[in-house]
């Protein structure tokens, strides 16, 4: 797919509908896009080159777009394979051109082919530098761990476009008619939400450009209402609530924790919650229970108790959640246990490990299945989260 993103700017990059699991852990039901751009130019400059799953249709567009002519540049935003992976194909097609990159990008990308001489053939750019391509003039900003270290994104300065590579990106091909921010709220907590403070620490760099067009690596190309995606971006690397709700999370193995989860939802509903989603851990896509953990502004942790432990789709998720950093929340908790309930210990130390995370008191004990002497504690602890 070849389409215009200004006069001299086109899109060349790939839908992918054949993949099943991005980075062989997400669900991608609407596939996949792979971005990449080229700028028409006294000198032709590629943006990024593709997954090479789908090298055939990206050397197509590609040949398409240069119609004969050579390129004088490739830029590296991210040496990621998905982004990466025909760089050396492109370098030995047009030895004449330029890798464009930073220090550590240069670095990394030995690691990915052998027998390429990356040193003689790149240009690595510092923080603000610029390169002129003719009417073009590209500024490189640094982007370290949005989300690896050695990621920059590029602004022209001339036709206002900032190539933003990971950033603003989010699943499903582009070919799929859908709202941008329900898969891009998912692509950035489990991509890059681990790293909101770089990610600030980018927003403040963008916010001093003004930037009217913006090309991720994955996703559509944002033209129009930037601030609302900005903003959003704002919000979710601070590390605070998007929406005012409560997210009810519950790991069952015979289904009395989930019958207690959704009596505790009812009661969180008729307490004035303004939004409540229940999700079960053992049967949900845990990228989007991730998701929704930082959406929301309170949760719930229904668990039952395992192997002197907790059950393993909640200590999953638990780990999931730390290891994208989550904080600053209110989180209440409610355990099951047939003879030595233990859910609730392993639940509260895994989130003691966190940030900013008030656990609400008290926690409720079900013993088996949920009875009406289990109601005035669950009340109790539904009423104690909105408070």
């Amino acid at each position: 797919m070849i389409k215009n993103i200004t006069d001299s700017i086109k899109y060349i990059g790939v839908d992918d509908y054949d993949i099943d699991l991005f980075e062989s852990q997400y669900i991608v039901p609407n596939g996949m896009a792979y971005n990449s751009y080229i700028i028409e130019d006294e000198q032709i400059t590629i943006l990024d080159t593709a997954d090479a799953r789908k090298g055939e249709e990206w050397w197509q567009n590609l040949t398409t777009a240069l119609d004969g002519r050579e390129p004088s540049y490739l830029i590296v935003h991210h040496a990621e394979p998905d982004h990466s992976s025909l760089i050396a194909e492109a370098m030995k097609k047009y030895p004449a051109m330029r890798i464009v990159a930073t220090p550590k990008a240069i670095q990394m990308m030995p690691q990915f082919f052998e027998g390429i001489d990356f040193a003689s053939r790149s240009i690595a750019v510092k923080e603000g530098d610029t390169l002129t391509t003719g009417k073009h003039t590209l500024q490189f900003l640094h982007a370290p761990m949005v989300h690896w270290p050695e990621v920059m994104v590029t602004f022209d300065t001339t036709d206002k476009v900032l190539f933003s590579a990971d950033a603003f990106g989010k699943f499903g091909a582009l070919a799929t008619d859908e709202p941008w921010a329900c898969e891009a709220r998912r692509y950035y907590f489990n991509i890059c939400g681990k790293y909101g403070v770089q990610v600030q620490t980018l927003l403040k760099k963008v916010a001093a450009l003004p930037v009217e067009i913006i090309c991720p690596l994955h996703g559509p190309v944002l033209t129009e209402n930037l601030d609302y995606y900005v903003g959003l971006y704002d919000t979710w690397s601070k590390y605070e609530p998007e929406t005012e709700g409560v997210f009810v999370a519950y790991a069952s193995i015979h289904g009395g924790t989930g019958v207690a989860a959704r009596k505790l939802a009812e009661m969180l509903t008729a307490a004035g919650a303004s939004k409540v989603a229940v999700t079960d851990l053992s049967r949900c896509d845990l990228a989007e229970a991730v998701e929704d953990a930082f959406r929301y502004s309170h949760m719930v942790l229904c668990a039952s108790s395992y192997d002197a432990g907790v059950f393993t789709p909640m200590a999953d998720f638990l780990h999931h959640l730390k290891s994208k950093n989550f904080q600053r929340r209110k989180v209440a908790l409610l355990e099951n246990g047939s003879w030595a309930p233990t859910a609730g210990r392993v639940m509260r130390s895994m989130l003691e490990e966190m940030k900013a995370i008030e656990i609400v008191e008290p926690m409720v004990t079900i013993r088996s299945r949920m009875k009406d002497s289990d109601l005035p504690a669950m009340q109790q602890l539904a009423e104690e989260l909105l408070k």
